[in-house]
């Protein structure tokens, strides 16, 4: 059976694949192709498909004419035609826990320099200003709140790792109980109290047209002056043309972002600029183990399914 990778970003080999598909008996080709017609060119005829940022639309998947499956390297499937692929009969898997644990880090992380105001503390030695200002919303991590809007997973670790901090713990998230929160020590509260009451406010929501732009400028004038925003979810949950203005303009105080809503960033967008804002390159999914184990448990699903075996974790 033929299985193709029409693209990642994966530097280096594919051991991991390679070691599935080799077990597998089943014929393994690595491509880089983002383009409709390459992509079809390439998996037509493949049994299973292993991609990254390729967009699958109902055109490429009514060209599959072998296909059993499409993995998605990651967690958001929002680059395949899930409707398209119900009618093809085409089983949609993504590989949500590969890089749980560092998602949660790299959130803490940006959460933590900004709530102590280190890019700050940073510029005032680099220009020169020693001793600096003392900046007079500089907080306790005990007097703080920390509120996720989202309280899956990764929302659930952020926390975890904010509460050996001392910050208070709040979720939004209307598919968790109280009960499964309160077993954290974390009070369940709605949306608009939620932005409202946010020290920091981190979200861990997947992209959906409900979400799309969730924070915008009418929610960015409604959260505290000295509160931060956080996102290592989906770049398009916020409105970020609005964020930088409302960093310019003093409506929040920081803002730590790993995601945008085009990558890469284009050279002229607003954010470049915005005051006290800590960006990196989406990379926050990142660590060498984390890698390997999403190659490998991308490759075991498409080896499940071409066994005819359950399926892990199966979207369409």
């Amino acid at each position: 059976m033929k299985v193709v990778i029409s693209d990642c970003n994966f530097a280096g080999a594919f051991e991991e694949e390679k070691k599935v598909c080799d077990r597998a008996g089943f014929n393994l080709e690595i491509y880089q192709h983002k383009e409709e017609d390459k992509i079809i060119e390439v998996a037509k005829d493949a049994d299973a498909l292993l991609v990254q940022y390729g967009i699958y639309s109902d055109r490429i998947l009514s060209q599959l004419n072998n296909a059993k499956v499409i993995v998605r390297y990651g967690i958001g499937v929002d680059n395949i035609d899930l409707e398209a692929a119900k009618k093809y009969g085409i089983a949609v898997c993504n590989v949500p826990d590969y890089g749980i644990a560092e998602v949660a880090d790299h959130a803490a992380s940006l959460a933590v320099s900004l709530g102590r105001q280190l890019p700050f503390w940073h510029n005032s030695i680099i220009g020169n200003q020693w001793p600096a200002s003392t900046p007079t919303t500089l907080k306790s991590f005990s007097d703080m709140n920390f509120v996720v809007l989202g309280a899956g997973r990764i929302g659930r670790e952020t926390i975890k790792r904010m509460q050996a901090f001392g910050f208070k713990c709040y979720a939004y998230d209307p598919y968790v109980s109280q009960a499964v929160l309160s077993g954290m020590n974390v009070q369940k509260v709605e949306l608009e109290e939620a932005i409202k009451m946010a020290d920091i406010l981190s979200l861990h929501l997947p992209h959906t047209p409900e979400t799309h732009h969730l924070i915008n400028q009418e929610r960015l004038s409604k959260m505290k002056p000295t509160a931060t925003l956080i996102n290592t979810s989906r770049g398009a949950l916020i409105h970020t043309k609005e964020l930088a203005d409302a960093l310019n303009q003093g409506e929040i105080a920081n803002a730590g972002i790993d995601v945008f809503e085009a990558e890469p960033m284009e050279g002229d967008h607003p954010l470049r600029t915005a005051k006290n804002i800590l960006m990196t390159p989406h990379i926050s999914y990142y660590s060498e183990a984390s890698v390997r184990r999403l190659q490998r448990y991308a490759a075991e699903e498409v080896e499940r399914t071409l066994n005819g075996e359950a399926l892990r974790c199966q979207v369409v």
